[in-house]
Order: C-alpha cells, then sequence, then structure tokens
C-alpha cells in the first residue's frame, strides 16, 4: 500500500496495528487507503450478517463505522496510540445489499478526545449509513 502523506514506517507501524485486531480477520476487512486524518476499508456481504431483511445487519455496519473511524484517527495520533470509543451515532439512509465500503476522516483531534465521521456506501456507490464516532486517548 502506498501514501502520499504517511512515510512507509508509518504505513508498516499502521498495517501491524490493523492486523493485530481479531476482528479484522473476523469480517475479513481489507484496507484500500490510507492517509493522514482518512482510512478507506471494504468489507464483503456475508449472508450470515444479514439482519431481519435479508441485507446487511446495522449492528455490523456500526461496527465497521467504529472501526474504521478509529483507524483514521490513528493516522493522525500514532499507530500505538491507545483510544476507546466513548460514544458513537450512526444513521442508516438505504439497505445494504453488497459489500459495503467505509470512507471515514478525523474531524478534530484534541488533547484527550478525538471525533471521526463515517460515510458508508454499497459497491454501486449509494450512501448507505453515516457515523461520527468520539474516542478518549488513554495513557498507556
Amino acid at each position: 500500500m502506498k501514501s502520499d502523506t504517511l512515510s512507509d514506517e508509518q504505513l508498516l507501524a499502521l498495517d501491524q496495528r490493523i492486523q493485530s485486531i481479531p476482528i479484522v480477520d473476523t469480517l475479513k476487512m481489507k484496507i484500500l487507503k490510507l492517509e493522514k486524518g482518512s482510512c478507506e476499508a471494504m468489507v464483503p456481504r456475508h449472508t450470515q450478517w444479514d439482519g431481519i431483511y435479508e441485507t446487511f445487519h446495522g449492528g455490523m455496519l456500526g461496527t465497521i463505522a467504529d472501526t474504521v473511524t478509529c483507524w483514521s484517527i490513528l493516522t493522525e495520533i500514532g499507530a500505538e496510540s491507545l483510544v476507546a470509543t466513548t460514544d458513537f451515532n450512526i444513521r442508516f439512509l438505504r439497505p445494504c445489499h453488497t459489500d459495503v465500503v467505509c470512507k471515514a476522516h478525523v474531524v478534530r483531534v484534541g488533547r484527550t478526545m478525538c471525533l471521526a465521521h463515517a460515510d458508508l456506501y454499497d459497491t454501486n456507490g449509494k450512501l448507505v449509513a453515516v457515523s461520527q464516532v468520539n474516542y478518549i486517548r488513554l495513557q498507556g
């Protein structure tokens, strides 16, 4: 993976951190792009994650948004940083019948709190959900 705004060392550190998170393997997440302040990832749709209407379950879309926004924050504060979600919201706009692409970007990085936003799209480019996630920076 190449980046216009992150060094090879930063990309390697981020990739190692991301690959160490079990949900990445569980969901078969693939990083499409990492830049300073943003992350784009794809998650294939599996029918075992469907909701009642045979679409990508909203809880899974929420998990994806939470995860990818975290990575966007780590591009700003460092792969080794410890963060935890403090609050999260998501608005579902339409059902998702395909794989999902999540595009997240940092809204604000503060001394203790960091805010990020995510847009989730189906493979037809239709916006299926939007989310904001706030993280607290923890001391190691």
